[in-house]
Protein backbone atom coordinates (compact mmCIF):
# COMPACT_ATOMS: atom_id res chain seq x y z
CA UNK A 1 0.00 0.00 0.00
CA UNK A 2 2.79 2.19 0.74
CA UNK A 3 3.95 2.18 -2.75
CA UNK A 4 0.54 3.19 -4.48
CA UNK A 5 0.41 5.86 -2.01
CA UNK A 6 3.67 6.40 -2.97
CA UNK A 7 2.64 6.76 -6.91
CA UNK A 8 -0.46 8.51 -5.85
CA UNK A 9 1.25 11.11 -4.61
CA UNK A 10 3.97 11.18 -7.41
CA UNK A 11 0.74 11.28 -10.12
CA UNK A 12 -0.98 13.97 -8.14
CA UNK A 13 2.32 16.25 -8.46
CA UNK A 14 2.91 15.62 -12.08
CA UNK A 15 -0.64 16.54 -12.65
CA UNK A 16 -0.29 20.31 -11.31
CA UNK A 17 3.02 20.21 -14.02
CA UNK A 18 0.44 19.02 -16.49
CA UNK A 19 -2.63 20.29 -15.50
CA UNK A 20 -4.77 17.39 -15.74
CA UNK A 21 -5.95 16.03 -12.80
CA UNK A 22 -7.32 17.78 -9.47
CA UNK A 23 -2.86 17.28 -8.11
CA UNK A 24 -3.11 18.42 -4.98
CA UNK A 25 -6.53 16.07 -4.17
CA UNK A 26 -4.46 13.27 -5.87
CA UNK A 27 -1.55 13.67 -3.50
CA UNK A 28 -4.02 14.35 -0.25
CA UNK A 29 -5.56 11.05 -1.43
CA UNK A 30 -2.23 8.69 -1.54
CA UNK A 31 -1.63 10.25 2.42
CA UNK A 32 -4.82 9.03 3.27
CA UNK A 33 -4.40 5.50 1.85
CA UNK A 34 -1.68 5.40 3.57
CA UNK A 35 -2.21 6.53 6.77
CA UNK A 36 -5.04 4.32 6.70
CA UNK A 37 -2.79 1.37 5.83
CA UNK A 38 -0.62 1.99 8.24
CA UNK A 39 -3.07 2.68 11.12
CA UNK A 40 -0.69 4.57 13.44
CA UNK A 41 -1.47 7.54 15.10
CA UNK A 42 1.62 8.96 13.93
CA UNK A 43 0.59 8.24 10.62
CA UNK A 44 -3.36 9.73 11.40
CA UNK A 45 -1.35 13.12 13.09
CA UNK A 46 0.36 13.30 9.80
CA UNK A 47 -2.29 13.04 7.77
CA UNK A 48 -4.53 15.77 9.74
CA UNK A 49 -1.41 18.11 9.27
CA UNK A 50 -1.61 17.34 5.45
CA UNK A 51 -5.19 18.21 4.98
CA UNK A 52 -4.37 21.79 6.90
CA UNK A 53 -1.96 22.34 4.77
CA UNK A 54 -4.08 21.39 1.59
CA UNK A 55 -6.48 23.60 2.49
CA UNK A 56 -4.40 26.40 3.26
CA UNK A 57 -2.59 25.99 -0.33
CA UNK A 58 -6.52 25.63 -1.94
CA UNK A 59 -7.49 28.81 -0.32
CA UNK A 60 -4.30 30.84 -1.03
CA UNK A 61 -4.38 29.72 -5.25
CA UNK A 62 -7.55 31.33 -4.92
CA UNK A 63 -6.93 34.29 -2.85
CA UNK A 64 -3.63 36.04 -4.03
CA UNK A 65 -4.09 35.57 -8.12
CA UNK A 66 -7.51 37.10 -7.45
CA UNK A 67 -6.62 40.08 -5.32
CA UNK A 68 -3.87 40.89 -7.63
CA UNK A 69 -6.19 40.29 -10.77
CA UNK A 70 -8.60 42.99 -8.74
CA UNK A 71 -5.75 45.05 -8.18
CA UNK A 72 -4.66 45.32 -11.91
CA UNK A 73 -8.38 45.79 -13.01
CA UNK A 74 -9.18 42.67 -14.76
CA UNK A 75 -12.62 42.00 -14.33
CA UNK A 76 -14.26 38.48 -13.87
CA UNK A 77 -15.52 39.09 -16.95
CA UNK A 78 -12.17 38.40 -18.70
CA UNK A 79 -10.91 35.95 -16.48
CA UNK A 80 -14.59 33.71 -17.26
CA UNK A 81 -13.80 34.24 -21.03
CA UNK A 82 -10.37 32.88 -20.26
CA UNK A 83 -11.62 29.64 -18.27
CA UNK A 84 -14.45 28.82 -21.00
CA UNK A 85 -11.57 29.03 -23.66
CA UNK A 86 -9.27 27.42 -22.04
CA UNK A 87 -11.72 24.77 -21.50
CA UNK A 88 -12.44 24.69 -25.71
CA UNK A 89 -8.70 24.56 -25.78
CA UNK A 90 -7.71 21.85 -23.88
CA UNK A 91 -10.13 19.28 -25.83
CA UNK A 92 -8.80 20.97 -29.57
CA UNK A 93 -5.41 20.74 -28.56
CA UNK A 94 -4.53 18.32 -25.73
CA UNK A 95 -2.55 20.67 -22.87
CA UNK A 96 -1.59 23.07 -24.58
CA UNK A 97 -4.89 24.46 -25.69
CA UNK A 98 -5.40 25.01 -22.03
CA UNK A 99 -2.54 27.50 -21.68
CA UNK A 100 -3.14 29.29 -25.10
CA UNK A 101 -7.22 29.14 -25.07
CA UNK A 102 -6.81 31.02 -21.44
CA UNK A 103 -4.87 33.59 -23.24
CA UNK A 104 -6.98 33.85 -26.16
CA UNK A 105 -10.66 34.38 -24.32
CA UNK A 106 -8.53 36.83 -21.69
CA UNK A 107 -7.41 39.07 -24.67
CA UNK A 108 -10.25 38.94 -26.52
CA UNK A 109 -12.74 40.11 -23.79
CA UNK A 110 -9.78 42.67 -22.31
CA UNK A 111 -9.97 44.08 -26.49
CA UNK A 112 -13.75 44.59 -26.81
CA UNK A 113 -13.64 45.87 -23.37
CA UNK A 114 -10.82 48.06 -23.61
CA UNK A 115 -10.65 48.60 -27.66
CA UNK A 116 -6.82 49.31 -27.08
CA UNK A 117 -4.42 45.76 -28.11
CA UNK A 118 -2.04 47.28 -26.00
CA UNK A 119 -4.25 47.41 -22.66
CA UNK A 120 -5.77 43.91 -23.72
CA UNK A 121 -1.82 42.15 -23.71
CA UNK A 122 -0.94 43.98 -20.01
CA UNK A 123 -4.18 42.89 -19.29
CA UNK A 124 -3.70 39.68 -20.40
CA UNK A 125 -0.05 39.03 -18.97
CA UNK A 126 -1.48 39.97 -15.85
CA UNK A 127 -3.93 37.29 -15.86
CA UNK A 128 -1.23 34.37 -16.88
CA UNK A 129 0.75 35.59 -14.14
CA UNK A 130 -2.22 34.62 -11.61
CA UNK A 131 -3.10 31.22 -13.14
CA UNK A 132 0.88 30.98 -12.86
CA UNK A 133 0.94 31.76 -9.62
CA UNK A 134 -1.92 29.63 -8.65
CA UNK A 135 -0.14 26.60 -9.89
CA UNK A 136 3.04 26.98 -8.22
CA UNK A 137 0.98 27.61 -4.61
CA UNK A 138 -0.99 24.75 -5.06
CA UNK A 139 2.53 22.44 -6.28
CA UNK A 140 4.00 24.31 -2.95
CA UNK A 141 1.50 22.65 -0.87
CA UNK A 142 1.60 19.65 -2.45
CA UNK A 143 5.37 18.98 -2.02
CA UNK A 144 5.13 20.12 1.35
CA UNK A 145 2.18 17.57 1.76
CA UNK A 146 4.83 15.05 0.21
CA UNK A 147 7.50 15.73 2.03
CA UNK A 148 5.91 15.47 5.31
CA UNK A 149 4.35 12.14 4.01
CA UNK A 150 8.24 10.71 3.54
CA UNK A 151 8.79 11.92 7.24
CA UNK A 152 5.92 10.01 8.61
CA UNK A 153 7.09 7.17 6.16
CA UNK A 154 10.45 7.59 8.48
CA UNK A 155 8.67 8.31 11.54
CA UNK A 156 6.72 4.88 11.17
CA UNK A 157 9.06 2.13 10.45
Amino acid sequence: MTLLAGALILIGILGLIVPVLPGLLVVEAGVLLWAWDNGSTTAWVIFGISVVIALIGWFLQYQIPNRSLRQAGVPGRSRLAGIVLATIGFFVIPYVGLFLGFIAGVYLAEQVRLRNPSAAWTSTKMALRAVLSSIGIELAAAVTVSLLWVGGLLLTR
